[in-house]
């Protein structure tokens, strides 16, 4: 189950976040219109927030799998590792999880009513609000599983079942750091 739910969610976060590419080009065209031909479309400028909310709710499960989700690494790396293996345990079991729980299971009857009026956006040609509606639902579904994945990789981890997948993962303070002292070195000649 682990497996499949990582596989599917590498397969579309590396395909859904070329989308942050499309969100950023309709926005240049959203703002040169406004400002070259004084007119603007509420539906284009919604679908800039849709492609975003696209990017923001159905790759998280990726960023999660890829070890890239939010924590204070400064006080995170300061820690044995025995420690953030059960801090990561304790956070997916008790925060992650009931939350994407509770999400999804709110998500659908919201969705739902949405999808049964065929709700429209309250602007003027605005776009139908329930595709957006469903991103909530999908999206944390898919967080949903890859939470469970994570939380059984750690486990086994900490039993010494499977290698860490994150053994040779730098933090992205370490990776920071490498970056500016590289540009600094590259400067210098």
């Amino acid at each position: 189950m682990a497996r499949v739910t990582d596989a599917v969610n590498t397969w579309l976060g590396k395909r859904l976040a070329w989308l942050i590419l499309a969100a950023v080009v309709v926005s240049a065209v959203n703002a040169t219109v406004r400002k070259v031909f004084d007119t603007s479309s509420n539906s284009w400028l919604e679908l800039q927030w849709v492609l975003f909310s696209m990017v923001f709710l159905l790759c998280s499960p990726w960023t999660l799998l890829a070890n890239e989700h939010i924590r204070i690494d400064i006080v995170n790396n300061m820690l044995p590792k025995r420690l953030r293996d059960s801090i990561d345990v304790i956070g997916h079991a008790f925060f992650l999880l009931p939350l994407a729980f509770i999400m999804t299971v709110t998500g659908i009857p919201f969705f739902l009513r949405s999808y049964e009026i065929g709700e429209q956006s309250g602007n003027a040609g605005g776009l139908p609000q329930w595709p957006s509606k469903s991103l909530i639902m999908i999206g944390f579904v898919m967080l949903l599983f890859q939470g469970v994945s994570e939380l059984i990789k750690r486990i086994a981890v900490m039993r010494d079942l499977i290698p860490d997948p994150h053994a040779s993962q730098k933090s992205s303070l370490e990776t920071e750091a490498e970056e500016m002292i590289s540009a600094m070195e590259i400067e210098k000649h």
